[in-house]
């Protein structure tokens, strides 16, 4: 800037006025967003509580605050001031590390979520979110696969054999389940036409109530939006899918010789992962933050409240839906086996992202070329069917061995 215009120049001073408060406004949407998450995280966790234990006939935390509100708030303090061991065979540098590294994608990947629309924020016109990238969704996929490096260092850096079983079964689940996470997210890329966040939601505005089946992908798009999912419960490491801490088998799997506020960040973590899932989720297949509008001719349909603050209601109700369905599912399925998982991840749900994205490239194409759609859809969806039915035969069956199918 100083090589174009010198110091005292008009310009000058406005371009520099202008840098200087547009990062005031990133830095404020950075804290704010680290804020919300951490509070989000800490209402999750009451909830979830407190929901299983209405599924299950108990009263749940009721002590701590209103309602128990206030539990995870006195369950983080009692954590931050307990002793943080250490063991002697630990590779110390790395396993003060592993905790910061599992809650940093969480964060990053929350970051390029669209929450609002435009709002003017110290006189500045900006988004309700942290950073609009045009690869928004690319930069959700890199994040998601990095997420698991904090895992396997806790685990290979504590020095014992229950960490590193963990650990390894961790980056076992990852490999397993990036594929079809990212197949899931690729039905929508396709027929958004864009790997900007902001862009896929404008790309849902509410309309009236035929944008549920025209313009959010939730029903275009429904198969990939259950695999998608799916492979984000596994890739988070929640119930069902708690094969990386599994107490029964693994003791506690790689948070074993972690204590105090080191492991309240690992659990810190994990549930920042399900809010931020939850939130990509809804950025992807339910619209964001669009919706109906609230009393239009009391409060006007592009006013303050439905302009502002109602597309970021909407957006934390559909959050609020979608980790209500994750708590249910803890509630309510078992933890599988283990191989029961593998089997999941490579033999169902890669297989039916695959098929589903190789429809949805016909149904694109099909529109394209103004081919005739009732004909061309359900000829690909036979081939699909056609195509999963032999690679299920090739598959061996129970009770068969690898010798004796070939």
């Amino acid at each position: 800037m100083r090589f174009l215009f010198s110091a005292g120049d008009p310009l000058f001073d406005e371009a520099f006025d202008f840098m200087s408060m547009m990062t005031v406004v990133v830095l404020l949407k950075v804290v704010v967003a680290f804020v919300v998450l951490l509070v989000s995280v800490m209402l999750y966790i009451w909830g979830m509580r407190k929901w299983i234990a209405d599924m299950q006939n108990r009263v749940g935390p009721a002590n701590a605050g209103p309602a128990g509100v206030l539990q995870t708030l006195a369950d983080g303090i009692k954590l931050f001031f307990k002793e943080q061991s250490i063991p002697d065979s630990a590779d110390r540098p790395i396993f003060r590390l592993a905790p910061y590294l599992s809650i940093l994608p969480a964060f990053l990947m929350f970051c390029v979520v669209p929450i609002g629309g435009e709002v003017e924020i110290l006189g500045r016109k900006t988004y309700l979110q942290v950073a609009e990238l045009p690869i928004g969704a690319m930069f959700i996929l890199a994040c998601s696969g990095i997420a698991v490096y904090g895992v396997m260092l806790a685990g290979w850096s504590s020095g014992s054999k229950y960490p590193l079983l963990g650990a390894v079964r961790a980056s076992a689940q990852v490999l397993s389940y990036e594929a079809a996470f990212g197949l899931g997210m690729l039905a929508v890329l396709m027929r958004a036409g864009t790997l900007s966040t902001r862009e896929i939601v404008n790309q849902q505005q509410w309309v009236g109530m035929e944008s549920l089946v025209r313009d959010w992908f939730l029903l275009p798009a429904f198969l990939g939006f259950a695999i998608f999912i799916l492979a984000a419960i596994a890739e988070t490491n929640h119930p069902p899918f708690d094969f990386v801490e599994a107490e029964q088998e693994l003791v506690g799997g790689f948070v074993t010789e972690y204590t105090g506020i080191r492991f309240a960040i690992f659990f810190l973590a994990e549930f920042m992962n399900i809010i931020t899932m939850s939130a990509v989720a809804t950025t992807l297949f339910l619209g964001g933050p669009s919706g109906p509008a609230i009393w239009p001719d009391r409060f006007g349909a592009g006013g303050w409240v439905n302009g502002t603050v109602v597309p970021v209601l909407w957006f934390v109700a559909k959050v609020l839906l979608l980790t209500f369905c994750t708590v249910w599912i803890r509630a309510s399925l078992p933890r599988l086996r283990y191989d029961q998982l593998m089997a999941l991840g490579w033999k169902w749900l890669i297989e039916l992202a695959v098929l589903f994205v190789l429809y949805v490239i016909v149904d694109e194409v099909a529109q394209a070329e103004g081919w005739n759609r009732a004909i061309a859809i359900p000829l690909a969806l036979v081939g699909g069917i056609a195509a999963y039915g032999v690679l299920y035969l090739c598959m061996p069956k129970r009770g068969e061995t690898v010798e004796e199918f070939r």
